[in-house]
């Protein structure tokens, strides 16, 4: 399974946190989530992609309701719960980590301010767009089990643009941009950007991203 199953799990846990926190106590904070990204090419973690899915199916359910009814205690324990899986190295088993659009998300937060997981949610499809095409069948996986795209929607590519948009409505959905340009966020300072994000050399292990893939990622992005 393709780092979107965790990368969106940071997205999600991190709306429902900073959602959470703001209706309880009436007023604005960061979060800043931290969490091992499960980008992988490895073949044979298939019960490792399932917990990944049935994770961010739960997830995906639940944080509606928690905007709903943020006093629900049973909505808020099955969160929790998949917070703990999510944060606890299970979901790693057998899998190569990557951290790609983590940095890429690190560049706007370090220049406007914007919470991690709002970043990552104006981040990560973007960042699904550009590499997708290095290994289809992982993106396929995720849009038909995550995001129940049927399999004979459309052609492979079809079906992964499919499941990018279905990502795109859900995350707007509960509130959260998706463009840089709805966060308020120009593209006076993307090239700055994805210089400093690969000041140290290229990033990410599903597909090493250079200077100008970063910078191509911010432009899919606006």
């Amino acid at each position: 399974m393709p780092q979107s199953l965790t990368d969106i799990l940071i997205i999600i846990a991190a709306v429902f946190l900073l959602w959470l926190v703001i209706r309880l106590f009436r007023k604005p904070i960061r979060w800043i989530l931290k969490l091992l990204l499960n980008i992988t090419r490895v073949d044979h973690v298939d019960l490792t992609d399932r917990l990944l899915e049935a994770t961010m199916r739960t997830v995906i359910n639940y944080t509606p309701l928690a905007l709903e009814r943020p006093d629900d205690y049973h909505i808020r324990a099955e969160l929790m719960w998949a917070g703990t899986v999510a944060h606890n190295n299970l979901l790693d088993t057998g899998r190569i980590g990557d951290w790609a659009s983590h940095q890429i998300e690190h560049e706007l937060s370090a220049l406007y301010d914007i919470a991690h997981g709002a970043g990552l949610a104006i981040v990560f499809p973007a960042w699904m767009k550009y590499v997708y095409r290095a290994d289809m069948s992982r993106f396929v996986q995720f849009a038909v089990r995550v995001f129940g795209v049927d399999l004979a929607f459309a052609e492979p590519e079809q079906i992964v643009l499919q499941g990018i948009r279905r990502l795109e409505a859900y995350l707007r959905s509960i509130g959260m941009p998706v463009r840089l340009g709805e966060a308020g966020i120009d593209d006076s300072r993307l090239l700055e950007m994805a210089e400093k994000c690969c000041a140290k050399g290229p990033q990410g292990q599903f597909q090493k991203l250079h200077t100008r893939d970063v910078h191509a990622i911010y432009e899919l992005a606006l």
